[in-house]
């Protein structure tokens, strides 16, 4: 067995999470060459990447995984994907799960079965995103911030704690879940300067304002980091950029040819000079060619984002939904149970996608 020492360059994982309005999503996109899954529509006016510009944001969990399929398979697209929110996929998720069991909401699952089925699918997710940490490829969750009343076992009184806007029964499962994967965790908020009082010494005014993030945990808020960072800090990315530049890994790292010792000069001959061959640079991945298939406008939005991207048109979900024995060949679309639309179409597009493919190789008669 090896034994090494020193640091360990790596892709890092980060989550930035604040009040809204503080800029989470312009400090995300100061990260390196960044790539938006933008789960809630909140980058419209960033000068940002996103995965199509057609689509505002994935509509289904689903879709969500498909993206981040994508980037794996094409990890020179980027060297940081930006998921915003996290909160917002989060609800992805809840729907996802609800579709797959026929239930309304999480809640009616009981005994907090539904919960339990969020932690182990959200898990799950989480541990996918590794995948594109080993290829070199920061990944950074932004979210919302909420303040709730927190109380210590050992302590008397209540006070104001900021955490994790993950739902206020689900906060106990899924944040720290999202707070252990990551390598930094950065909480941004408005800073009061000073609070004014009157000649009788009573508080009537706070004074000041300015965005500061906290980089340490604290009685009243979340936070961690692994790389020596002062506990407060200006809300500006230059502050944290030299971990990515130290600490950022190429996409693509080549391999390491072993030297092999110089033979002596006296008694080898000099060898016959070789024209090098020119480099073999590998190409980037381009997305699929544009291809617009037929769909009609009143097919749910989820069902038709996932045709779109894959470029399925309307018949060849008909076609495979007669072939697994559901509708008639004939039934639009429009008139499946949304139900059925939502948990086997969307909940089940790798199965679909799959029928799709194979009726696609049968032989034309």
């Amino acid at each position: 067995m090896n034994i090494t020492k020193g640091k360990i360059k790596s892709a890092q994982k980060v989550v930035i999470y604040g009040p809204e309005g503080i800029g989470k999503s312009t400090f995300a996109s100061q990260f390196p060459n960044p790539l938006f899954i933008d789960t809630e529509g909140s980058t419209k006016n960033l000068d940002v990447a996103r995965m199509d510009k057609r689509m505002d944001k994935p509509t289904s969990w689903t879709m969500l995984k498909s993206q981040l399929e994508y980037i794996k398979s094409n990890p020179t697209v980027c060297k940081t994907v930006v998921i915003d929110t996290i909160d917002w996929a989060e609800q992805l998720c809840i729907d996802d799960i609800c579709s797959k069991y026929g239930k309304k909401g999480i809640e009616d699952f009981g005994y907090g079965n539904g919960y339990v089925y969020e932690k182990e699918e959200f898990g799950r997710f989480l541990n996918s995103l590794e995948d594109l940490i080993d290829r070199g490829i920061n990944v950074v969750l932004t979210a919302h911030a909420q303040l709730r009343k927190f109380s210590q076992p050992d302590e008397i009184g209540e006070y104001d704690r900021w955490e994790l806007k993950l739902g206020k029964k689900t906060a106990s499962q899924i944040s720290p879940l999202v707070k252990e994967w990551a390598d930094m965790v950065l909480f941004a908020n408005y800073k009061t300067i000073a609070v004014a009082s009157d000649k009788d010494g009573k508080k009537y005014k706070a004074q000041g304002g300015g965005r500061v993030m906290y980089t340490l945990h604290h009685p009243c808020w979340d936070a961690k980091n692994r790389h020596g960072l002062p506990e407060e800090m200006e809300f500006d990315y230059s502050g944290i950029s030299h971990i990515f530049n130290n600490n950022t890994v190429s996409n693509h790292t080549a391999p390491v040819t072993p030297t092999q010792p110089e033979p002596n000069a006296s008694t080898v001959p000099a060898p016959i000079p070789i024209q090098p061959e020119p480099p073999v640079t590998e190409p980037v991945a381009q997305p699929k060619p544009l291809y617009e298939p037929n769909i009609p406008d009143d097919i749910p939005k989820a069902l038709a984002d996932l045709m779109r991207a894959n470029g399925v048109d309307e018949s060849e979900i008909r076609q495979a939904v007669f072939t697994q024995g559901h509708y008639p060949y004939e039934t639009p679309i429009k008139n499946y149970d949304p139900r059925f639309v939502q948990g086997c179409l969307v909940g089940a597009w790798d199965k679909v996608f799959q029928v799709v493919s194979n009726n696609r190789d049968l032989p034309f008669e």
